[in-house]
């Protein structure tokens, strides 16, 4: 079944969720260069535009941040990931610059922004599907990092939870690029719709509902 972009993103059930698009992983700080690279290229001028089309078409806009606890209290340590991230220097220590939304992000006032101590991704065991129901959420449109492993975990996290996951690949970044868009194409092409940013933009109304 062939759905349409435009009622699938209808303001009135969509919801726009920005997965680690903070400071300390692609802005300037990031702990990791190479996907601050990839997401450089596309995924912050496109994640901009989509975000400032939702915000004129009263479609919300949920920000989740990664951190940790200088003492690592609460968080993982059970994969090379977590153990990988300790070694970078740049820790998402909580009230610090590398947990705040990117500036070309926001975030704006009427965004909300949720941060956790654990996990992958930004659902699983967090307050984001609370958050995404009390908002009237059934469709998601996820942008962020990263295609390797957070934005996976997003996708197959929010289906799982009954939405409809909107990814608009132009939005998105993993490393090395290549194996990005393999990510897209074998296997969140089987959990998500994956349009570009203009034609989710397009969907929208440009003066609000």
């Amino acid at each position: 079944m062939v759905l349409d972009l435009s009622m699938l993103v209808d303001p009135v059930h969509t919801v726009v969720v920005t997965q680690e698009c903070q400071k300390g992983v692609i802005g300037a700080e990031a702990a990791l260069p190479q996907l601050a690279d990839a997401a450089r290229n596309s995924t912050i001028p496109n994640g901009a535009t989509l975000l400032a089309a939702a915000r004129r078409a009263d479609v919300p806009v949920v920000h989740c941040v990664a951190q940790r606890r200088s003492d690592g209290l609460g968080s993982n340590h059970n994969a090379r990931l977590f153990m990988g991230m300790l070694k970078t220097g740049v820790p998402l220590t909580p009230g610090t610059s590398a947990v705040d939304v990117i500036d070309e992000f926001g975030p704006d006032p009427s965004d909300v922004v949720l941060s956790r101590l654990h996990g992958v991704g930004p659902m699983g065991g967090t307050d984001l599907d609370a958050v995404l129901r009390n908002l009237g959420a059934r469709t998601i449109v996820g942008i962020g990092v990263s295609l390797n492993v957070g934005m996976i975990d997003f996708a197959m996290d929010a289906v799982n939870a009954g939405y409809q996951m909107v990814m608009p690949r132009d939005a998105v970044a993993g490393v090395p690029a290549a194996y990005g868009e393999a990510v897209l194409n074998n296997t969140l092409a089987l959990l998500c719709t994956l349009p570009s940013t203009d034609e989710v933009v397009a969907a929208w109304p440009a003066d609000g509902p």
